[in-house]
């Protein structure tokens, strides 16, 4: 039987940004930072998510992040940089990560131990070549707790997945603004995807007027065309993304699948009740039609 690599790597992304995603809005993580010396935990999304490379400025974030607003990384960045340092950052981030998992998820805890070194080789069999938040976590140092370990891991194969996707959208001229709306059109959000990344009104009517011009929108709303321009995005990324996971082998990544997918939607109510229901919308399915 042939294996459909592109409905495993759908599957086992999706379920990566579930595994990953509630970190970022987890109240005990962003105490953590808080304790660190950031007056109101204030920029711990991009801080602890980018930590590795904030030695580089803020610059080199904003980049590697493609679709979030240039002044609110600056300001994130130089705030928390102020306050402390990138190691302490990746350590409290992490110390939260392994209290939360134990705490939500235990019953997938000895399992993704297990999975460490597989994942892990395959993080390191991969190339990095225009992959730059995947290379600066891949080498970040590795704690001794082996679920904290095993959990990077997959932070390393999603940010690679995440590299990917954003050079595919620079191949087809995507602004920072347009991908955006683009992504917030796939998943059917109303238009609050760009907003929530720092885009105005004057942003906005830029970046659909650049997309009109293209024959991807009409009438302010992505048309048909852009739709499929986003499917395409998509597919494309998965594409790109099937050498990972047979990087990480068949076996492990249904495993991977198998384990995640069943806790998965316990780990988005996390970021539900922590933060509202529209963040981390990789992590979401599709929103119906009203």
């Amino acid at each position: 039987m042939t294996t459909d690599w592109m409905e495993l790597t759908r599957r086992a992304s999706f379920v990566s940004h579930r595994l990953i995603g509630w970190i970022y809005w987890d109240p005990r993580a962003i105490e953590y930072f808080t304790a660190l010396g950031v007056p109101n935990g204030l920029g711990y999304y991009t801080a602890s998510r980018a930590a590795p490379l904030l030695p580089a400025g803020p610059g080199a974030v904003s980049a590697a992040f493609y679709s979030i607003h240039p002044a609110f990384v600056k300001l994130t960045v130089e705030h928390a940089l102020q306050h402390t340092d990138w190691h302490s950052i990746h350590e409290a981030r992490n110390r939260a990560v392994g209290e939360g998992l134990r705490d939500f998820v235990p019953e997938i805890v000895d399992a993704l131990v297990a999975m460490g070194p597989q994942l892990w080789s395959a993080a390191e069999s991969l190339p990095d070549s225009g992959r730059v938040l995947f290379a600066v976590h891949r080498d970040a140092p590795r704690p001794d707790d082996q679920l904290v370990s095993a959990w990077l891991a997959v932070n390393c194969l999603r940010e690679w997945r995440g590299d990917t996707h954003f050079a595919v959208l620079a191949t087809h001229d995507i602004s920072r603004v347009q991908a955006g709306i683009l992504h917030d059109a796939h998943l059917n959000y109303g238009g609050w995807i760009p907003r929530s990344r720092g885009a105005d009104d004057a942003a906005l009517a830029g970046a659909f007027a650049e997309l009109e011009a293209r024959g991807l929108a009409s009438n302010g709303a992505l048309n048909a065309a852009g739709l499929s321009l986003r499917d395409d995005i998509e597919r494309r990324t998965d594409e790109i993304c099937c050498a990972m996971w047979k990087a990480v082998g068949e076996a492990t990544t249904r495993a991977f699948i198998d384990l995640v997918e069943p806790v998965g939607e316990r780990l988005l109510r996390r970021i539900d009740d922590t933060a509202g229901p529209d963040w981390m919308p990789a992590a979401r399915e599709r929103r119906p039609d009203k």
